[in-house]
């Protein structure tokens, strides 16, 4: 049996950098401790230096992949688009992200942005509003990532690309604005009929 690698030889910001490769090659479903750990040449055990469970990695890749969401916007929509555009940076990127969203694991950075736009624009209830904006962009771009990784495996019918992405870029700006919502007072409810 052969020694232990020294786990010193990769640190933190290198597995998780490797992750995040194997990710964009292999997708979700099959990024593995396992396969990461093979990657890097050493024993899966090696990783668990750096994370102690796999829950742990995902939520760092995660904030990595929410990193470069813009912060200090105004604008509602090229918020919740900087928030997409990270998504999709890397394959599966939605799911990862809302996995770990979903268990209250890694960083609120995209919520973060989300409501800081909307208290921009003068909303008083822009901690709802953000989160129900950041479903939405969560749902929308897994959902086209899915589109993408079957259209990759020819499991789509042929359609002109350019028509689809831009009905579903009107659907992404009118969810997002439709969910901002407006900010000034409600409109004053029609009088009963006597």
């Amino acid at each position: 049996m052969s020694p232990e690698p020294n786990p010193a030889r990769h640190d933190r910001d290198s597995v998780a950098r490797s992750a995040l490769a194997l990710l964009d090659e292999v997708g979700l479903a099959d990024l593995s401790m396992r396969r990461i750990a093979a990657g890097l040449d050493v024993q899966p055990s090696a990783l668990y230096w750096h994370f102690a469970n796999k829950q742990q990695l995902l939520a760092d890749l995660a904030d990595r992949i929410t990193a470069s969401i813009p912060r200090g916007g105004t604008d509602i929509v090229a918020t919740a688009r900087g928030i997409r555009d990270a998504l999709f940076a890397y394959r599966d990127g939605a799911e990862l992200v809302l996995s770990t969203y979903a268990l209250q694991l890694g960083s609120s950075q995209a919520l973060t942005a989300l409501i800081d736009a909307l208290i921009a624009q003068g909303a008083s209830d822009a901690e709802d509003r953000g989160t129900a904006i950041l479903h939405f962009v969560l749902g929308h771009a897994t959902l086209v990532q899915q589109r993408m990784h079957a259209d990759s495996h020819g499991a789509l019918p042929d359609t002109d690309d350019v028509d689809v992405t831009a009905g579903l870029d009107r659907v992404f700006d009118l969810g997002v604005t439709a969910l901002a919502g407006t900010f000034s007072a409600p409109a004053t409810p029609r009088r009963a009929r006597a």
